[in-house]
């Protein structure tokens, strides 16, 4: 039976506003975020019976708010997390580029691959969808794990990952693929 997996990237954060690469950085909402997060809440009231969050506290805050109107919990997963990019954390793109131009077209960060970051987060997403047969389980997670998940179902992520867009897709015997 299949499990509805709806995939949330979190709420804007100022570096997100202000094209800063995070990472493992723990930076919070802002105020555009936390309001982007409202109005999912609006849309998916009553929709989803598991509600799961990356450990980072944007994604925890944007979790919170999407479950305040259902009564669910938030359950946190640290394999939920963005990818971790290391000492590129707090640059952006063209900082990046300009101080590791080996990395056009290549690997971004010297913290973890872009491979590693996706097996864990399928992995995660796997056991969260196993044990949620037929159910709808909503995840806040962030674009690096979006992407990685797309990837695995077939899908080619073309462009960038909206702040709180939403992304469903059918989970079944460990394989993710897009809803119609």
């Amino acid at each position: 039976m299949a499990t509805t997996l709806l995939l949330v990237r979190h709420g804007e954060t100022d570096w997100n506003r202000d094209r800063l690469i995070q990472g493992h950085t723990d930076v919070p909402l802002n105020e555009n975020g936390r309001e982007q997060s409202r109005r999912l809440a609006e849309t998916l009231d009553g929709r989803v019976d598991a509600i799961y969050s990356s450990d980072l506290s944007r994604a925890v805050e944007t979790a919170t708010i999407l479950a305040a109107r259902s009564g669910l919990a938030v359950q946190v997963e640290k394999d939920l997390r963005e990818k971790h990019f290391g000492t590129w954390e707090g640059l952006t793109d063209a900082v990046a580029l300009e101080r590791f131009p080996e990395a056009r077209g290549g690997s971004w960060g010297d913290g973890e691959t872009t491979d590693e970051m996706a097996a864990r987060v399928v992995s995660a997403l796997r056991e969260i969808t196993g044990a949620h047969a037929g159910k709808t389980v909503l995840v806040v997670t962030h674009g690096g794990p979006i992407r990685a998940v797309l990837r695995a179902s077939g899908v080619a992520p073309d462009g960038p990952i909206g702040n709180c867009s939403l992304i469903a897709l059918a989970a079944e015997d460990g394989e993710f693929r897009p809803i119609d």
